[in-house]
This record gives C-alpha cells, sequence and structure tokens, in this order.
C-alpha cells in the first residue's frame, strides 16, 4: 500500500505519494484550498485513486517544537481527515521542510516563478521521504 503526504497550508496543500514499496516520494500534486469539505473530498479522491494504505500531514511546529497558530489549524484539518478517511492519518514535524524545498528548487535552477508553483509538492515530498526513511530504519 501507499503512502500519501500531505503539506497543508491556508492557500494550497501539497501532495506527495510514495511507490507501492514504501521507498520513495515522488510529488504528486497541488490542491487549492477551497472549504474543508471540498478539500476533505479532493483527499479521499487521492487516496482511493493511489490505493493509500496511510496518509501524513506535516505538523508546522515553531523552532522551538511548539504548536503555534498554524499547527492548530493543521491539527484540525487533520482531526477532521481522520473523521472523514478509513485509512490511518500520521503527524509528523515538518520543520524547515519549506526552506528545504526552497533550497533545491533554487539549487537545481528552477526559476523562482515555477518554484512557488512546486514548493507545496516538494515540501509534501520531503515530509514523506522522511517518514519513509525513519519507517524503514525502524525496521
Amino acid at each position: 500500500m501507499r503512502v500519501l503526504a500531505l503539506d497543508v497550508g491556508d492557500r494550497r496543500i501539497g501532495v506527495a505519494v510514495s511507490d507501492t514499496l514504501g521507498l520513495t516520494a515522488q510529488r504528486l500534486t497541488v490542491v487549492a484550498r477551497r472549504g474543508l469539505t471540498e478539500d476533505l473530498e479532493q483527499v479521499r479522491t487521492l487516496v482511493s485513486t493511489h490505493q493509500v494504505g496511510t496518509i501524513v500531514v506535516g505538523l508546522p511546529l515553531t523552532t522551538g517544537g511548539e504548536r503555534g497558530r498554524q499547527a492548530q489549524k493543521v491539527l484540525a484539518f487533520s482531526n477532521a481527515l481522520t473523521r472523514q478517511c478509513a485509512v490511518p492519518v500520521q503527524l509528523v514535524d515538518e520543520r524547515f521542510t519549506t526552506l528545504q524545498g526552497q533550497r533545491a528548487l533554487a539549487e537545481a535552477g528552477t526559476p523562482s516563478r515555477k518554484r512557488k508553483a512546486l514548493i507545496d509538492q516538494v515540501a509534501a515530498q520531503l515530509i514523506l521521504q522522511q517518514f519513509l526513511d525513519a519507517q524503514r530504519a525502524a525496521r
């Protein structure tokens, strides 16, 4: 079964999916936020389409490891997702993934106007790869 990762923001949700073996993370799409009900429906569609067994949601903790305002918003989204989806939802620390993604895109020579469209997907990909690596190390 695949793992789906979400980088939940106020305007967009970056999405990445694992391969069937759970070894690598690939960028998938960006979901434009349109309201909780529609957002959840779009995620449920992705879960079904890609035969997802687990959803990983990036939790944006502060640099001190605390839950700020954005983390509270993500927790509310994650709780709603847990109630609406039949697959387990796990929260993972996503500190610095957006910054890492921006650096990776810049180093790859991606023009700045294209980075904005890609950064949410790249952040989700980084969240997912960290999760997959931790799962593999735990086995």
